[in-house]
């Protein structure tokens, strides 16, 4: 068989080639950019997957030493709660008469309460008293005065609380004897 191929069949298969030559270039381009965008995804989604691991591993770490934190604190809460079972078994036993109490006045105002005197003043040295400081008595003059004042109270029975030791003596009344 022969075949008879004419110029605008040639013209016309030369478009065509052209047309897909044209369709295959953009078919490719579009390939490309498709396939860039999946290796760029793909570089994203394995450096997230990689600071992820990194933080998975910094949070394991924290929360390692978080309980470990967690567990000394236990363990010292436990001990208090032991400390302080045994104290108030020790002063269930006790009477508190005669018991005495200090209290260390800033400006007047109670701050803290000590069982004994040397703790009250020791813990001014602490507040920037020198601790060598000569506590002298206050007299009469009003608590407010000093800057820290230690206050002795004993317990009295009879009210069921504590007293001043020492009570300051009453002023008396204008016109009275």
């Amino acid at each position: 068989m022969i075949r008879i191929v004419t110029r605008a069949r040639i013209a016309r298969l030369q478009n065509e080639a052209r047309a897909a030559v044209e369709q295959a270039r953009q078919t490719s381009a579009a390939a490309n950019e498709a396939f860039g965008r999946h290796v760029r995804e793909l570089y994203t989604v394995t450096d997230r997957a990689e600071r992820a691991e990194a933080d998975a591993a910094e949070v394991g770490e924290f929360l390692s030493r978080t309980l470990e934190e967690l567990f000394a604190a236990q363990q010292e809460l436990l001990l208090k709660d032991i400390e302080i079972r045994r104290l108030r078994q020790e002063r269930e036993g006790e009477s508190l008469e005669g018991r005495t109490l200090t209290v260390l006045l800033h400006y007047g105002e109670p701050h803290t309460i000590y069982a004994t005197r040397e703790e009250a003043h020791a813990d001014t040295a602490t507040h920037g008293m020198p601790a060598d400081h000569v506590w002298k008595p206050c007299g009469e003059h009003p608590a407010s005065a000093f800057k820290w004042r230690c206050e002795a109270f004993i317990y009295n029975p009879a009210s069921n609380g504590f007293r001043r030791a020492q009570m300051p003596t009453p002023k008396p009344i204008e016109g009275a004897a």
